[in-house]
């Protein structure tokens, strides 16, 4: 509000200097500047806060307002089962699909239990078995994706966390059936990426992805994790920026205040994306799928060669 304001004074001032023939362009400008820069940092971040939201609907929230019939379906056949990522069988309008998610807790317990949302090894390598399971039987994968990070305790080192997610990359790019992402909350680096590749990437208007939370770049970059605000801006990481970057195909509208306000609303947004892109991929070759999510991944990002 305040920044509105001084926009609001800054250009009552521009008319007065035209009118009156006063010369302070120079100054006016400096101010504007640093007004749109506080702009950026303070829309940056309320988006941060409202994806961090307590009330904001978590995965298995969405599921039960938008499928039919989920199966959750547990392990990796391997280690054990991660309950910080979920997965399944449900039905779309009819229409078999699998779901793989990032699920937080909401309460001490729960979040104790889901790890806060952040996978061990043996949650992507579940994920993985259930995607291998989705091409078997031809069935479009649904991925919801709201998590700080993967989960980099000692257990998880050991027992290869990076193998793991840099697995899912490479097959999650090669599977021959649909695959829709859709970024719900926190997309945070690795850990997002794991279920993150698809022929379609949209993010809820709210939401947020980078390679890093905001707190961690502002002690590693500027040295002072009090500023996180700056480094929520300088990141790039609210929905219209990875629009722009071409990084996600679209941008899916919350209601006002955020889909904590109503989630059924926003579950039907959701909704109605995912019938349309489903409909739309469901049609094409298999291997034109596989031909153009490698393409669009290797577009991904700005590069210089010397």
């Amino acid at each position: 509000m305040e920044t509105v304001l001084l926009q609001e004074r800054i250009a009552e001032l521009k008319k007065l200097m035209t009118e009156s023939g006063i010369e302070a362009a120079t100054e006016l400008e400096q101010i504007e500047s640093k007004v749109q820069a506080n702009s950026k940092t303070e829309i940056a971040w309320k988006r941060v806060e409202l994806a961090r939201h307590p009330d904001r609907p978590y995965a298995m929230d969405y599921i039960s307002l938008i499928f039919d019939d989920f199966t959750e379906l547990h392990g990796d056949r391997a280690f054990g089962d991660d309950a910080a990522i979920v997965g399944g069988l449900a039905f779309l309008d009819g229409r078999p699909v699998t779901i793989i998610a990032n699920q937080k807790g909401r309460t001490l317990k729960e979040n104790i239990h889901r790890n806060h949302g952040m996978a061990n090894p043996e949650g992507y390598r579940k994920a993985l078995r259930l995607a291998k399971e989705a091409e078997k039987f031809k069935r479009p994968i649904v991925t919801f994706v709201d998590t700080a990070g993967a989960y980099p305790g000692i257990g998880a080192e050991e027992r290869g966390i990076a193998e793991a997610i840099a697995k899912n990359l490479r097959d999650f790019s090669q599977l021959k059936i649909p695959i829709v992402c859709i970024i719900i909350g926190e997309g945070g680096s690795g850990g997002a990426l794991g279920i993150c590749v698809g022929d379609k990437i949209y993010m809820l208007e709210n939401a947020i992805y980078s390679v890093i939370s905001p707190e961690g770049c502002a002690s590693i970059l500027l040295r002072d994790a009090g500023k996180a605000k700056d480094a929520a801006a300088m990141l790039r990481i609210t929905s219209d920026d990875l629009r722009n970057f071409k990084v996600i195909n679209g941008v899916i509208n919350e209601p006002p205040g955020g889909a904590h306000s109503d989630p059924a609303a926003a579950a039907a947004a959701i909704r109605d994306v995912l019938l349309k892109d489903l409909a739309d991929l469901h049609r094409r070759n298999p291997a034109v799928l596989v031909r153009y999510r490698n393409q669009k991944i290797r577009k991904m990002g700005h590069w210089n060669e010397s």
